[in-house]
């Protein structure tokens, strides 16, 4: 496993990051412990939650599975997703944010989160009433580093420029979604991130599923998220992604490496990401995730990937110029 420094924070991270929303959810007690285990086995000091995985559940686990070492470790968490029955316990207000850091800290067990993030962008709330009461919990210890997930780019940049502005405690973080079907990112927002050194954790590298080749060509079979939760149907509901992800896993096997192996190496591959965050029902689940590490992606091969599915269009419309620039660079 090797490490790397997660933006401007200073302190590095291992090249992937366990995502623990499996735990209390499809991975009992016993089997997120062995699982937890594995990954400190492996040299994974990272882990991802958030107060909404499991309605809790899976902080109170991580919680009691961190608290031998927890100095040695990086957990995030994240609030604004409706959590709870009351209309106020969701979004990005001083109230919701505090009352939210306050449940998961003693769900954690610990007394500081180092990455708190807001899950998604509040467009009821300003953004400057979110970052205070951030930059707040940072100055009480209570939270290291800030981070958001599920912005745009510009989200991103309009709550650094507030942070700057006021001198509060900078967005050190960034958790977009991105995977091989799934690349809007590469367009604003891992450019983004690489030119401001931001870090970056990404989820889904799998697609729910989609790129380990569990599901059939009627996109029916296989016992996974797309068949079982309907957020995930909608998110990769396009036909064209399941005959993407079966030429990609026809690819794999033809090149000798498992398609969930590959599929994470891709994401990891790109300059601007820190880590991407897996996930697993089990450690047998888990293993191929790992083997990723293991994989020396060329620029041959990695090209060869991403041909597989459509680059996203650039992020303005002036794209005869860009043609221009690839032409120059060869």
């Amino acid at each position: 496993m090797k490490y790397r420094f997660l933006g401007n924070t200073g302190i590095q991270v291992s090249q992937l990051c366990m995502g623990t929303m499996t735990f209390g959810r499809e991975a009992d007690k016993s089997a997120s412990e062995a699982i937890f285990k594995r990954c400190l086995d492996n040299g994974i000091n990272f882990f991802d939650c958030a107060n909404v995985y499991g309605d809790g559940v899976s902080e109170t686990i991580l919680g009691g599975l961190i608290a031998e070492n927890r100095q040695q470790l990086i957990v995030t968490s994240k609030c604004g997703s409706h959590f709870g029955s009351e209309i106020n316990s969701r979004g990005g207000s001083r109230s919701n944010i505090i009352e939210s850091i306050e449940a998961s800290l003693k769900r954690l067990k610990t007394d500081y989160i180092d990455i708190y993030f807001l899950h998604r962008f509040d467009d009821h709330t300003p953004v400057e009433v979110s970052l205070r009461a951030l930059n707040d919990l940072v100055a009480q210890g209570k939270v290291r580093y800030i981070g958001v997930s599920n912005f745009s780019a510009w989200q991103t940049m309009k709550a650094r420029g507030v942070t700057t502005r006021h001198d509060w405690a900078p967005v050190d973080c960034i958790q977009p979604m991105y995977n091989l079907v799934k690349r809007q990112a590469e367009v604003e927002i891992l450019p983004m991130a690489k030119s401001e050194n931001i870090g970056v954790i990404t989820y889904n590298p799998l697609g729910a599923g989609l790129l380990a080749g569990k599901y059939g060509k009627d996109h029916t079979t296989g016992d996974g998220r797309l068949n079982s939760d309907d957020m995930y149907r909608k998110r990769y509901r396009d036909s064209w992604m399941f005959d993407a992800a079966k030429q990609f896993c026809e690819f794999a096997v033809e090149t000798g490496y498992h398609p969930v192996s590959l599929a994470v190496a891709w994401v990891s591959r790109n300059e601007a990401v820190t880590a991407p965050i897996i996930g697993a029902r089990s450690v047998k689940q888990l293993e191929d995730s790992l083997r990723a590490v293991e994989i020396d992606l060329t620029d041959q091969l990695y090209d060869a990937i991403s041909e597989l599915t459509p680059t996203p269009p650039s992020a303005t419309d002036r794209s005869e110029e860009q043609v221009k620039v690839d032409k120059d660079n060869n």
